[in-house]
């Protein structure tokens, strides 16, 4: 019998998961627990292409995600403490957070959802950091 702990984080579980089977290489993994946030987080990676495509499986308990793996993704993972940022300031957090100005994206949880920080400073918004993946 297969005994699977419930995950505290499961934007933390996303960005492992997704993490350890890039760099073994694989071109697919199962993510688990599926919720509406961990899947506008992958909505949003697969629009800046370092994931294909993903499908949301109802297993009967809190479901899970089949993503496609395209091994463009270095690093990914979450920021905390989840800090507010001002529209104007993500460049410092930029500077911290992701290796060359141009390379990956932040995640920032924002009035109008999840989006890339790319988007937000395009559209005026600020918000709370959630990830970063490059």
């Amino acid at each position: 019998m297969k005994y699977e702990v419930p995950a505290l984080n499961v934007l933390s579980n996303l960005f492992t998961t997704i993490y350890n089977n890039e760099s073994r290489r694989k071109r697919e993994c199962v993510i688990v627990p599926a919720s509406k946030f961990a899947s506008e987080v992958l909505r949003v990676m697969q629009k800046h292409r370092y994931i294909g495509e993903f499908e949301q499986v109802d297993d009967g308990r809190a479901g899970k995600f089949r993503v496609q793996l395209l091994a463009k993704i270095n690093k990914c993972g979450i920021i905390t403490p989840r800090f507010s940022v001002k529209k104007d300031a993500y460049f410092g957090w930029e500077r911290q957070f992701l290796p060359a100005y141009s390379m990956g994206i932040l995640l920032v949880s924002t009035s109008k959802g999840i989006m890339s920080h790319h988007e937000a400073i395009s559209e005026g918004l600020g918000g709370v950091l959630v990830g970063y993946v490059y």
